[in-house]
């Protein structure tokens, strides 16, 4: 038996298929064909890696998860065919939606829920009239293996405006306009159908092949570090910094850049600072952030105050719009500077731990950390020396391993 997992991001996609004890079998994966995203070159995405998957594995599968972009989404005709192109996780066009309430991850001018405003004021009449499916792009990407359009989970339907407390859309939301767009939304790793069958037939995959509800790409990097118990956490080492940890109660704190996604009978809280490894690529190379980390020694303080950021605007731990970065003074040792940068970084991730625990979310046990940053240990050292928590070797750090534990059921996500 096999199971697979299939991230898209926003450059590319991968896919990972799993034994079903979790032991990787084989992974891919693909670029898209161009810049611009259109939901064209995600389906050719799609069939590419399932190409690439080989055919012995394929003929082993037994289910099949995807994770995507959140907020990012498209507009469907009743045949589930595009009719707008995509609006991307940070178009932010429509502006936040007053509709929603502010402690609402909806209420944001990147929100799934925004970009739907957008298109129900501006698309003209003969779209509008065509308008039948409002879908994530994980939700349309597995509605082409399993046929049965206008289903979501609930990790990608929260920016939509969903409850995952109440396991259902609220009342302000189900009174608007668009309502009759919104997915039915079920857990991540819900069982919906078999693959279609001139699917399975095309790529030599068994026809009771099950496609299962995916996730977000975020919420996929969390389940593919084997985290699971309350208390455990993971921090993602990319662009930005992303902070998430297992609580056993929600906290939703706009005013903090904190939300919570449900996730079975949890809730991950975390939140996402602009800081991270965007910065560090602004001012090293690849090869320089290697050589000159070497050459740091993690056990000394760098005694250098900094924010890290490209431009001003923070989301988390601070929620300041107009925070300006501060990375001043820049010494004249490269070596220096960039244990400057890593150090303060290490504060901003403490600051966010903390500012969870201080609105109720529970003590953090054991840190994961994922990301590309996962692979520099000098930055490890240091932020175990100023977090002061436990670190644990995550499973993987790729999403699609992830989302090919959630179609193997290796992860719980349905709430009791």
């Amino acid at each position: 038996m096999a199971y697979l997992g299939i991230d898209f991001g926003t450059s590319g996609a991968r896919a990972i298929a799993i034994e079903p004890q979790g032991s990787v079998l084989a992974e891919c994966r693909c670029a898209y064909a161009s810049n611009n995203a259109s939901a064209q070159d995600w389906e050719h995405t799609l069939w590419a890696l399932l190409d690439q998957i080989p055919q012995t594995i394929r003929q082993r599968l037994q289910a099949i998860a995807i994770d995507g972009t959140s907020a990012t989404v498209l507009l469907c005709d009743r045949n589930n065919a595009p009719i707008t192109e995509p609006l991307l996780y940070n178009d932010s066009r429509g502006g936040a939606p007053t509709v929603a309430p502010v402690d609402s991850p909806a209420h944001s001018a990147t929100s799934s829920l925004a970009k739907a405003l957008w298109w129900h004021t501006h698309l003209p009449d003969h779209r509008l009239h065509q308008a039948h499916y409002l879908v994530h792009q994980a939700d349309w990407l597995s509605s082409l293996l399993h046929g049965k359009p206008g289903i979501s989970d609930y990790n990608n339907a929260l920016k939509l405006g969903y409850d995952p407390q109440a396991l259902a859309y609220p009342q302000w939301l189900a009174a608007l306009d668009i309502a009759p767009w919104l997915p039915a939304v079920i857990a991540p790793g819900t069982e919906i159908a078999p693959i279609q069958p001139a699917i399975a037939q095309k790529f030599a995959i068994p026809n009771q092949c099950i496609i299962k509800t995916g996730t977000t790409d975020s919420i996929a990097a969390f389940l593919a570090s084997g985290a699971s118990a309350t208390g455990e956490a993971v921090t993602s080492l990319g662009s930005t910094l992303v902070l998430k940890l297992l609580s056993s109660v929600p906290i939703n704190d706009a005013k903090s850049g904190i939300y919570s996604h449900r996730l079975g009978n949890q809730w991950l809280v975390g939140g996402a600072s602009n800081t991270g490894g965007a910065v560090l690529s602004y001012f090293f190379s690849s090869d320089e952030l290697h050589s000159l980390s070497q050459r740091i020694d993690p056990a000394q303080p760098s005694h250098l105050d900094y924010y890290p950021l490209l431009t001003p605007g923070e989301r988390f731990p601070i929620n300041d719009a107009e925070l300006s970065p501060r990375m001043t003074p820049r010494p004249e040792n490269s070596v220096e500077f960039l244990h400057g940068l890593l150090e303060s970084m290490a504060h901003i991730e403490a600051m966010g731990y903390q500012k969870l625990m201080d609105l109720g979310s529970g003590a953090v046990h054991r840190l994961y950390t994922a990301g590309g940053g996962a692979q520099n240990q000098v930055w490890q050292t240091i932020r175990h020396n100023i977090l002061g928590i436990p670190m644990g070797a995550a499973l993987h750090t790729e999403a699609a391993y992830g989302t090919a534990r959630l179609a193997a059921g290796l992860v719980g996500s349905n709430p009791q």
